[in-house]
């Protein structure tokens, strides 16, 4: 290995330290607090006590099926948000302009509106099934991802639609070339808070009602005082809250990587 590589690996370590350490110091802190006696232990455990929870929890095949209902709830009213979102959000965006400046004030107001307040309309409508469950996941997702699609269309600059148009670029060639890139970055960002968002009403969702989920053990061990049970849902939630996250944004980079290659020329 070179020096050049050397130095590269070196400064790689040294970013991700830098990046971690609070996280690190954190969860340290967190072990030994509880067994020094800084926290009570019988509401604050230890990793080690939460991990061998979801060791437990694992090796009896209850976890597991818990993250899957909580995934498959969070991923349906997820991507159903989008397929209402993008469409609408272009149309309003780009088409109809002016339909939008009338209609931005009420999509303003609804999107204001507390989720936690819509409950019981939903259930009134919806029952307290998976439906319910679905479209409280699908309300809180649809507003940034429409209001992102909506503000990155409009971002585009104008001079780069009546250039292509000058060229005779059809409306379809438009859409893929212009249009699409020029908003990804703000749909993208819209995106990413409308996914974490889902995982934040996931666990309000679940306590309507549920016999699984992860929101349902958070509500079970709560009821039943089984505090290493809950941290493991909070836990198990934090974790898979950062790895779509992260699945998201190495999407985000995949499709805008010709923002990139743009600037380095």
């Amino acid at each position: 290995m070179g020096t050049i590589e050397r130095q590269s690996v070196g400064a790689t370590l040294y970013y991700y330290y830098r990046k971690s350490i609070a996280v690190i110091l954190f969860l340290v802190l967190w072990e030994i607090a509880p067994q020094i006696g800084l926290v009570d232990r019988t509401f604050i455990p230890t990793l080690s006590e939460i991990f061998s929870m979801m060791w437990k929890l694992l090796y009896e095949g209850k976890l597991l099926i818990h993250i899957v209902v909580s995934l498959r709830r969070a991923a349906l009213g997820f991507f159903i948000a989008i397929l209402i979102a993008l469409p609408l959000g272009f149309m309003l965006g780009g088409w109809f302009k002016r339909f939008e400046e009338y209609l931005n004030p009420l999509l303003t107001v609804l999107s204001k509106i507390n989720p936690f307040s819509m409950f019981p309309i939903f259930i009134l409508f919806f029952g307290i099934g998976e439906l319910t469950k679905v479209v409280i996941i699908l309300w809180v997702c649809v507003w940034p991802i429409l209001f992102g699609t909506i503000n990155g269309v409009r971002s585009i600059d104008p001079v780069l639609v009546k250039a292509a148009l000058a060229m005779g670029t059809s409306k379809l060639s438009l859409f893929w070339k212009v249009v699409l890139p020029g908003a990804s970055p703000s749909i993208f960002a819209g995106i990413k808070q409308g996914a974490g968002s889902s995982f934040f009403m996931l666990i309000a969702a679940e306590m309507i009602g549920s016999t699984a989920g992860l929101g349902f053990i958070v509500l079970n061990a709560q009821i039943n005082f089984q505090i290493p049970r809950l941290f493991v849902a909070v836990v198990i939630i934090a974790i898979l809250g950062l790895l779509i996250n992260y699945l998201i944004e190495t999407v985000e980079k995949k499709a805008l990587s010709w923002k990139e290659e743009t600037v380095m020329k």
